[in-house]
């Protein structure tokens, strides 16, 4: 390293701290196959939690600031028609497992459900919410994320890091407690962890 006219030896550089994540082990082709699907779903819809988690929280920030009842239901509409224009036709395109998978980000996001925040807002949002999904089948409102528990949800979270990490993915922190690396070990540790199949990926309920 050079200062000035001078030369200084240095004998320690401090650098950003990098995890090294291991690769995960796959029984077959087809196990590995099913893993790609999911990851290529979680991409997909990975924007719009995003978005929902930045959009709710300024909601919530703003309205904190809003004395009157009638103000805070306008500024809650101009959010909502503001959401819907993001939302809507996009919405409409995602199938019925990525419908899933954005709700269960969306409680990663926020650290509530879905149905929760529709709950909470008005009757218009709650009408937007309820005509978009229908097209997501039977897909469930009150999912909660639990890579914790749940096999996977695991997998969800373990492409999220793998894909902040290359770049691929803008990172965004949860609203719920995650610590990953314990979870990493739990599952790696696990010998019956199997990749999510393409067939009944998640259990729906009514």
């Amino acid at each position: 390293m050079v200062i000035g006219q001078d030369s200084t030896w240095v004998t320690e550089v401090k650098l950003d701290e990098v995890f090294i994540l291991p690769k995960l082990k796959f029984k077959n082709r087809d196990d590995f196959r099913s893993y790609l699907i999911l990851k290529r779903k979680t991409k997909k819809v990975w924007p719009y939690a995003k978005l929902a988690s930045e959009r709710f929280e300024t909601l919530n920030h703003r309205l904190e600031d809003i004395k009157s009842k009638s103000d805070k239901r306008k500024y809650t509409l101009i959010i909502q028609r503001y959401i819907e224009e993001e939302f809507t036709e996009e919405l409409k395109k995602l199938t019925k497992t990525e419908g899933q998978i954005l709700v269960k980000l969306i409680h990663r996001q926020t650290g509530e459900t879905t149905f929760k925040l529709v709950k909470d807002l008005r009757s218009g949002w709650r009408a937007f919410w309820y005509n978009t999904t229908a097209n997501f089948f039977n897909i469930s409102l009150k999912e909660k994320y639990d890579p914790s528990g749940v096999r996977e949800d695991f997998y969800i979270e373990d492409i999220l890091h793998r894909e902040f990490q290359s770049g691929d993915l803008e990172p965004q922190a949860p609203k719920i407690d995650i610590k990953y690396l314990e979870l990493l070990t739990k599952w790696q540790k696990d010998s019956t962890l199997l990749p999510p199949s393409t067939g009944n990926y998640y259990k729906y309920k009514g």
